[in-house]
């Protein structure tokens, strides 16, 4: 994924960037009183180990492109996993045409916790992997493909995580988890130039918003989480976000900045991204927000190996998937 300066699975729309500082990492717990006179409820929080083993466990299954076992697999996992944590399992098997026109065949994997609660929050990530290397410095690696530790697989950890958690602790709302699939196996960067890039990206969110799981469907909120185990966190107001959904944004942020991640969760706005929320917010009406990782001083706008062969396990970091999800459940408990 990237900006529209370069070529990539996330473009930039025209709302301008504001150029700020790095982050640095740190961690507080969140307290919510009760009626009861001196007793307090700690509210749910992600375990890092778990949070860990499950961005691996994708990993480990090989390169997650369309037609290939390990794709299979992962994807058989994934509704395995959310089963096992009792979310009802829906698999919407799809067809896209790739940037080439070739057809691929794709997997969306939506478990929804409470279907019976008609109030509901939409959490989303892509699970596929990039299929080219096309931003590594080495140019004869760029067309092999990318294990995908961050873009990926470590936003789909997450969302198994807080699925683990719903299981334990039901949350006031109803909660969809959707896994999209084929969001990164856009236009490569040495791809002949074309018009229309912006629609090779994101092909199973397109293809949910036009055919949603249930007839209908709708959630108060969405929150979309993208690149989000990098060790050097820096999450920012996203233009796209703020566009469609400026109070979700603001309420995440604030919500961050109370538990003392402020430095992480950064109040500046930054370049409109195309990622799967814009087309959960632009087809589906669903006010949808993407936590999302973002540089000004990479070069690319994203983490170090974003759309490398060097997106691996190595250089993902558990403590920061944690905090993450800790913003996400303190969103959904409150």
């Amino acid at each position: 994924m990237q900006l529209k300066s370069c070529i990539g699975g996330i473009l930039s729309l025209a709302f301008g960037v504001v150029i700020g500082t790095g982050c640095q990492h740190k961690t507080a717990p969140v307290v919510t009183k009760q009626d009861a006179p001196s007793q307090t409820a700690i509210m749910p929080v992600c375990h890092a180990d778990s949070l860990y083993r499950f961005a691996e466990a994708q990993v480990r299954f090989g390169f997650r492109l369309p037609g290939s076992s390990a794709h299979r697999q992962c994807a058989d996992y994934l509704a395995e996993t959310l089963r096992r944590f009792g979310g009802m399992v829906q698999v919407q098997e799809f067809t896209a045409k790739r940037w080439d026109g070739e057809r691929l065949s794709g997997r969306n994997i939506i478990a929804s916790f409470q279907p019976e609660n008609p109030k509901r929050v939409l959490l989303c990530a892509h699970w596929d992997s990039r299929p080219y290397a096309d931003n590594d410095p080495d140019a004869d690696l760029h067309k092999s493909p990318i294990e995908g530790a961050n873009d990926g697989a470590s936003g789909t950890a997450v969302l198994l995580e807080i699925a683990r958690i719903l299981q334990q602790n039901p949350a006031p709302a109803g909660v969809d988890i959707l896994l999209f699939d084929l969001e990164d196996s856009g236009k490569p960067r040495w791809a002949p130039d074309a018009r229309g890039d912006e629609y090779t990206w994101c092909l199973g969110s397109q293809y949910w918003a036009e055919n949603p799981h249930i007839p209908g469907y709708s959630a108060l909120y969405g929150i979309l989480l993208d690149m989000v185990g990098t060790q050097e966190p820096c999450f920012t107001m996203e233009a796209t976000s703020m566009y469609y959904a400026p109070d979700v944004m603001r309420k995440v942020w604030g919500k961050a900045a109370l538990m003392g991640l402020g430095h992480i969760f950064q109040s500046r706005n930054t370049g409109a991204l195309i990622d799967d929320h814009l087309f959960v917010n632009r087809i589906m009406g669903i006010p949808t927000i993407d936590i999302v990782h973002y540089d000004n001083l990479s070069g690319t706008g994203f983490f170090p190996h974003w759309h490398t062969v060097g997106d691996k396990m190595e250089h993902l970091s558990a403590s920061t998937l944690k905090t993450v999800g800790d913003v996400v459940l303190a969103m959904l408990y409150e």
